[in-house]
């Protein structure tokens, strides 16, 4: 584990998996990911997970967004455990607390931007709450929108956007909904160096402007460097390393 020098003291944890493991079934075989693993982020914090392909940093990822359940272990938000709630109770927090941003966008493509930024405040409402509040989401999807850039693209559909702004409207798409914590799997592993930097920029900015706790994978060192700090996975357990000079 890395630390950025220089960083103040942070608060109380956020979020920590506690000795998680998992496992896939492959076939008759049980293939192992995870073993035991512990890790945790405090409120504001940016943390980086890295690791090589298949050393379980998205499995973890995703078990701490309540995307998949450890078949051993738990996971805690604010201090409770959360992953052994009722399904409807996740789904919530799903919703509600975490925004996720994925490799590979996940755009739905018969949508606008502007519609798909949308689709999580649709999805936590019902239709009449939707419809009688829609001036005001659509206000606060312009809002964000605007934040990441793309004010002049809302009518435009995901085939028309280059990787950079698509993974930008993916962004917007997470934050919409004022989640507390953001999982961004592999951010820029789709962009070029330029595209790639714009994304890190963003997300250090909203991570110091607004104290949103982000928890990002990446295979990329220089990546994982702007955050404040580095967890390194291998072979489905934490690596610590030498702390920063």
């Amino acid at each position: 584990m890395t630390e950025r020098p220089g960083i103040l003291a942070m608060p109380e944890l956020h979020i920590s998996a506690v000795a998680v493991e998992k496992a896939y079934r492959k076939g008759a075989h049980l293939v192992p990911v995870l073993h035991g693993v512990d890790i945790s982020a405090r409120k504001g914090e940016f943390l980086s997970i890295v690791g090589q392909s298949g050393s379980g940093k998205s499995t973890l990822l995703h078990l701490i967004g309540l995307l998949d359940g450890p078949d051993e272990g738990e996971i805690h938000l604010d201090g409770q455990r959360i992953d052994d709630l009722p399904a409807r109770t996740r789904d919530e927090l799903r919703n509600r607390v975490f925004g996720f941003v994925f490799q590979f966008y996940h755009l739905l493509p018969e949508l606008s931007l502007i519609e798909n930024v949308l689709s999580p405040l649709m999805i936590r409402h019902s239709v009449f709450s939707y419809w009688k509040q829609r001036r005001a989401f659509n206000d606060a999807a312009r809002e964000m929108i605007d934040r990441v850039g793309l004010g002049h693209r809302l009518s435009h559909r995901p085939s028309e956007l280059s990787g950079g702004e698509m993974q930008r409207a993916a962004i917007a798409r997470a934050l919409v909904a004022r989640p507390e914590i953001l999982l961004a799997d592999e951010p820029t592993g789709n962009l070029d160096a330029g595209s790639g930097r714009e994304i890190m920029d963003l997300l250090v900015r909203l991570n110091e402007q607004e104290a949103l706790t982000i928890i990002m994978v990446t295979h990329d060192a220089a990546v994982a460097a702007q955050a404040h700090r580095t967890v390194r996975l291998k072979e489905g357990r934490c690596e610590i390393l030498a702390d920063a000079a």
